[in-house]
């Protein structure tokens, strides 16, 4: 069962989202929270799985809670999924910063909804390759990125080098499989390796750390 966390100041969104994720087979609401403060002290209370996240919210949003929740050892295994009514790139790369798994609108259609949930318990990114490029080469490109000595990626081998930049191309597995020539399957356990020797919490964290130590460079495809 995965457990969710609703985070939203709008009692009425926090109610849809209830509905439509609460009756999804293998999905449970285990909490609801109306600011961010509130959402920080309910996820060490229930420690769920996924937090579904709204970036603007009274006193703490949920950018300051999303950063909060990932900096916290004992909530290592909270994902954090970022909704928002707004698409565009410095939401997005704010998210990602602060620690979160996800990013959807709230548009999104219900079953891309449960979707997303699943994708992001199970330690996956919810990013697609057009978020992921844009956030290489656009967000980075405008923005002075926090420089992380190269050296921290001297524990890969270069077979998972090679991985984490196609990673910070926005490659899935099944793409990096084919670009290596190596089965879908094979590719994912590169990536988890990857990520357990970055000690990274997904894929969206590789993608930073690809940047950051300058592995991929902004505007470079």
């Amino acid at each position: 069962m995965i457990r969710v966390l609703l985070a939203d100041d709008q009692a009425l969104v926090r109610a849809g989202f209830r509905v439509l994720a609460g009756h999804a087979p293998g999905v449970e609401v285990v909490g609801e929270a109306a600011d961010g403060a509130a959402a920080v002290e309910l996820a060490r209370a229930l420690r769920p799985d996924v937090v579904l996240m709204d970036i603007k919210m009274p006193g703490t949003d949920g950018l300051e809670a999303t950063r909060r929740i990932s900096a916290e050892p004992d909530l290592g295994g909270v994902r954090v999924i970022i909704l928002t009514t707004f698409e565009e790139d410095e939401y997005i790369f704010a998210a990602i910063q602060a620690g979160a798994s996800g990013f959807l609108v709230k548009d999104t259609e219900p079953e891309d909804l449960v979707n997303a949930i699943r994708v992001v318990a199970r330690g996956d990114a919810l990013l697609s390759p057009g978020v992921t490029r844009r956030l290489i080469a656009g967000i980075a490109g405008r923005r002075p990125a926090q420089q992380v000595d190269a050296s921290a990626l001297a524990v890969l081998t270069e077979r998972e080098r090679e991985v984490l930049a196609l990673v910070a191309a926005g490659m899935s597995n099944d793409q990096i499989g084919e670009a290596l020539y190596i089965s879908p399957l094979t590719a994912k356990t590169h990536v988890n390796r990857t990520m357990a020797k970055l000690g990274a919490r997904d894929r969206a964290q590789l993608v930073i750390t690809a940047y950051e130590t300058g592995l991929v460079r902004p505007g470079l495809s």
